[in-house]
């Protein structure tokens, strides 16, 4: 296990190069299993997840080589079955929620797929049923392993339907698309998830023969096709990262360039922390944030109180909830920060009014934050990482501290956040990485 000790107070200063996006590679590498011929992916982000999931596709028989230090290729000519039944493939799919994913392209190439239940959540739960609910509209057959809690999908051939998906889910949008692009006739997806990753998606299906229309919409239509061959892939860099980025700055009051952010791609991001008053500039394709001695929280027009709220894309990322709160922490003015989508997201923020924030926990869902300006700094504590965003938003919690700041768990960071500690010593914070 390791921890990061961080000494805070210290203005930042310098470049930082987004990693390559978590949510798209965990979905792009999926799509690998689609197609007998080579693959290669580049800009591929160096971070525990995703070498689990590249670990698991080599386990299950794909030929994978890594050309460069962000840039691999795929060969899944063929797939050990026997593999997918094996207790080593159900420890290590478990460890990762992304694993779901692989069903839908093992279910259209190869007639059946194999998942575990990932990350331990029950099948109950909504979010895994549009997955299943999915497939089974295509013509899969599902059969439940209780032993092992293992779920087994196979088809004799999955035919194209309509569907209308009760949740725009990202991964249910994508796990449903990879299995209709090789079903027979036409599918058509509405409330489709319509996130970058998703464009990505399907503009590289498209690439290797797939016939997808309404890419970037709501509204999918797949014509099916028999295979799908090779291709070259670049993934967009991490908006959840350029997010986190932009409200290190502000909140440390620091000078910091985030470069190649890929801005068209943002959404409304930006205009989300320009409401807490954060000064930013658009140079090229680059991303400027002035140090800043203080930033002040738009009201709305009626004069009242802000609030910042999640929704899907393309509304504000839930991935940036986390970080927006944190933010406000230093603002002028107080915010509402509503968290639609999940409930235990806020419960960090014990650990935040621990060091000195005003923060009133309304509900599971609801946060009010009163800002302090800059008048009163934070202390530093020692806390736990509970997530990754929760953990990078008590990084960046730390940072802007006076004092020392332990946090433990920080496996939960490095599940999405490439070498943060070496990174940000580059640009002048003090923080170590300490293995125990």
């Amino acid at each position: 296990m390791a921890k990061f000790e961080i000494v805070g107070g210290n203005r930042l200063k310098g470049e930082l190069i987004p990693q390559g996006a978590k949510n798209e590679a965990l979905q792009i590498l999926c799509a690998v299993l689609l197609t007998k011929e080579k693959v290669v992916v580049s800009n591929i982000p160096n971070i525990l997840d995703v070498n689990r999931l590249i670990g698991l596709l080599r386990a299950m028989g794909v030929k994978v080589v890594q050309l460069s230090s962000d840039t691999y290729s795929f060969e899944s000519v063929d797939v050990d079955f026997d593999y997918l039944q094996t207790d080593d493939f159900i420890k290590q799919a478990n460890r990762l929620r992304g694993s779901i994913m692989i069903l839908g392209p093992l279910l259209a190439r190869f007639k059946k797929g194999m998942a575990p239940q990932p990350g331990g959540d029950k099948i109950g739960r909504r979010k895994l049923d549009i997955h299943f609910v999915g497939l089974l509209n295509l013509g899969a057959e599902m059969e439940v392993c209780k032993d092992k809690m293992l779920y087994k999908l196979t088809t004799r051939q999955l035919k194209g339907c309509y569907m209308h998906l009760e949740e725009a889910s990202v991964t249910a949008t994508a796990n449903i698309v990879m299995a209709a692009v090789l079903a027979e006739g036409k599918t058509t997806i509405f409330n489709a998830a319509c996130e970058p990753y998703l464009y990505q998606l399907c503009t590289m299906l498209n690439r290797m023969g797939a016939k997808i229309s309404g890419v970037g919409s709501n509204l999918l239509v797949i014509e099916g096709v028999k295979e799908l061959h090779g291709t070259t892939h670049r993934l967009l860099p991490d908006m959840i990262e350029i997010g986190s980025f932009i409200g290190m700055a502000a909140i440390t009051q620091s000078e910091i360039t985030i470069k190649n952010v890929g801005y068209e791609h943002l959404g409304i991001i930006p205009k989300i922390f320009q409401r807490l008053g954060i000064q930013m500039e658009r140079k090229g394709e680059d991303l400027y944030i002035p140090a800043q001695s203080s930033y002040e929280v738009e009201t709305f027009m009626d004069g009242s109180i802000m609030t910042i709220a999640d929704a899907p894309w393309p509304g504000f990322t839930p991935d940036l909830i986390s970080i927006v709160l944190v933010t406000a922490i230093q603002a002028k003015g107080s915010v509402l920060i509503h968290q639609k989508m999940f409930e235990s997201r806020l419960f960090f923020v014990d650990k935040l009014i621990d060091m000195g924030a005003q923060i009133i926990l309304c509900d599971p869902h609801r946060a009010t934050v009163i800002g302090l300006n800059h008048q009163f700094p934070l202390r530093g504590t020692t806390m736990s990482s509970p997530d990754i965003r929760a953990g990078v938003a008590l990084l960046i919690a730390a940072l802007s501290a006076n004092g020392k700041s332990t946090i433990y768990n920080i496996e939960q960071i490095d599940r999405g956040y490439q070498n943060i500690d070496i990174r940000l010593q580059n640009i002048g914070a003090n923080i170590r990485r300490i293995e125990e």
